[in-house]
Parts: C-alpha cells; structure tokens; sequence
C-alpha cells in the first residue's frame, strides 16, 4: 500500500527530473504518474477503426515511487508520511518533520 494518492503535490528527488514538482495523476503498485515529470515521446501509429492519428506525442510515463517525496505545504520541502490514529480511532496521514496532519485533496 503507498502512503502517496491521487492528487497528491510530490517533489521528484532523483532521476532525471530532479526537483520537478507535480500532482499525482496516478499510483499502480510501486509506481506513480506525476503531472508534467518524466516525459517520454511516443510513436504513435495511426488507427482509422478507432480514430487515432498516428504522429509522435509526448506524454507522462510512470515513475518508480521512491523517487518522490510528498510536498509539506508550511516549509515547501519534501518530507515523508507516517500514520497515526486520532482519538476517535480514525487513521490519519501525518507528516514526519512536523506532525501536522496531511491534507487530503
């Protein structure tokens, strides 16, 4: 289970997009899709049963997970997440630096 979601803001800490900052867009297993980090181009041939044109085109490709980290919005740094329960026994996604709860988009 990632502790990243849908909508999440992360910052790309290695690769070749380094200190890009994006949305997730998507999370599959150990991989996650960022907006506007790790473009690939695409050779696309055309299909005229299903209407697509062929060309080149440029898209966000899955990155692996640990080299994102969640962007802490009070000091504009990657951090990691942790759980905790409140006290009504509800878990909740908290950042590590600060213990401040993490907000759900």
């Amino acid at each position: 289970m990632s502790k990243l979601r849908k909508g999440d803001t992360v910052v790309v800490i290695a690769g070749k997009d380094k200190s890009k900052q994006g949305t997730v867009q998507a999370v599959k297993n150990d991989r996650i899709k960022v907006e506007g980090v790790n473009i690939v181009t695409k050779h696309q041939k055309p299909n005229q049963a299903t209407g697509v044109e062929g060309g080149i085109i440029k898209k966000e490709a899955f990155l692996h997970i640990s080299n994102v980290a969640i962007l802490n919005a009070q000091t504009q740094k990657a951090d990691r997440i942790t759980y905790q329960t409140n006290d009504d026994g509800v878990k909740q996604r908290v950042y590590r630096s600060n213990g401040e709860v993490v907000a759900t988009a």
